[in-house]
């Protein structure tokens, strides 16, 4: 079996090519990092170590790689003859490579499926649209009847190396890929590690609202008590608790959304917690914590949460109001965008901020919650 993946970083050969390895696929990483598509091709063959105490270690091997920028008809090639293609090169990325796929795909004639992991929701269905962009109308309808754009979730732990053999990448234990079965093409591709679900938006929210949510509010909570990292901060049984009374938060309103079951989320949330503790994954607290303004968006890990929660619940969420007001307090001086949260404040005060950047509706009590928590932090701490 074939497989083509786009982006041979370190979460495509760490936790996707891995995967595809472990189940028999020989994979055909494509990339523009010359010197990593030249590794490839040399030793074909890596290292994945697992961050904890036993350092387990994979070795991958039936690799290789293109350059798509240098040899784009090989990539072409590559798609033609694959049994699955898969991306995981960040979203603004995936309307680059939709040419190249569009081409690969129209030289087919058997089915394939095209699944894009990123830490998006709906990036397949991106893909999907910007590869129609690039096929003629004429051939669009031809190529959608034999390829399938599955939407997927994807959750793995891959820190930020610097490794001695530059093709060694270290990943944490747990992963979750969740793929959309509904819109599969032909058979189920058989990628071992895939949980095939019928609707994908329940497990985006849960990943998205615990892991992502549960990732921002321990790095700006550890931010504000001079922490580190990820772990270093967790170490702080203060902030342990008020991250796990925030995820209690998102908990309660995915469960009454979705239907989960409260006891078996209780659980998940608890391993989501252990695995930020990770003493074997350094996790920079500012790398995390990185561009606040997303973060604070209305459809984002924050404040959408804390409106949803307030809306099906009927309550407002203090934990959520106190990790949003905490993200406003992030001042780190390196990240330009939390030095625009600072001068927006600065100037116009911390209610035109909240409105500014959440787009949250000021008479709320959600919005009146994030002003007290706020002031709170700034005459307390955290």
């Amino acid at each position: 079996m074939k497989a083509v993946h786009f982006g041979a970083g370190n979460i495509g050969r760490g936790f996707i090519g891995s995967l595809l390895y472990q189940s028999g696929f020989e994979t055909c990483f494509v990339d523009v990092n010359s010197e990593v598509v030249d590794l490839i091709n040399e030793k074909g063959e890596y290292r994945v170590v697992l961050a904890e105490e036993s350092h387990e270690e994979l070795t991958v091997k039936q690799v290789r790689a293109i350059n798509s920028a240098n040899d784009p008809d090989a990539v072409i090639e590559a798609i033609a003859e694959a049994d699955i293609v898969t991306a995981a090169v960040g979203p603004t990325i995936l309307p680059h490579i939709a040419g190249l796929v569009a081409e690969g795909l129209r030289k087919r004639t058997k089915p394939v499926n095209v699944i894009a992991c990123e830490n998006m929701v709906g990036g397949s269905t991106l893909l999907k649209e910007k590869v129609l962009e690039k096929t003629p109308a004429n051939e669009q309808e031809e190529v959608l009847s034999r390829t399938g754009f599955p939407d997927a979730a994807v959750d793995r732990i891959v820190p930020n190396q610097s490794n001695e053999d530059k093709l060694m990448v270290v990943v944490e234990p747990f992963y979750e890929w969740a793929v959309e079965e509904t819109k599969i093409v032909g058979e189920k591709p058989a990628v071992d590690g895939i949980t095939w679900v019928p609707d994908l938006k329940p497990y985006i929210e849960r990943k998205l609202f615990t892991v992502n949510t549960g990732h921002a509010v321990a790095a700006y909570f550890g931010w504000q008590a001079g922490a580190k990292t990820i772990d270093e901060a967790l170490q702080n049984e203060s902030i342990k608790q008020s991250l796990e009374a925030t995820l209690k938060e998102t908990g309660r309103f995915l469960v009454e959304k979705y239907g989960f079951d409260a006891d078996e989320h209780n659980l998940y949330i608890g391993k989501i917690i252990g695995r930020f503790a990770n003493p074997h994954i350094t996790d920079d607290i500012t790398r995390v914590g990185r561009a606040p303004i997303r973060k604070l968006g209305g459809n984002d890990r924050l404040v959408s949460p804390a409106a949803q929660y307030e809306k099906l619940i009927g309550e407002t969420p203090v934990y959520l109001a106190k990790s949003i007001a905490a993200a406003l307090l992030y001042d780190y001086a390196q990240d330009p965008e939390a030095v625009e949260v600072q001068g927006e404040i600065s100037q116009n005060g911390v209610e035109a901020a909240i409105k500014k950047f959440t787009q949250l509706d000021e008479s709320s009590p959600l919005f009146a919650e994030i002003v007290s928590q706020y002031k709170a932090i700034q005459e307390s701490g955290i």
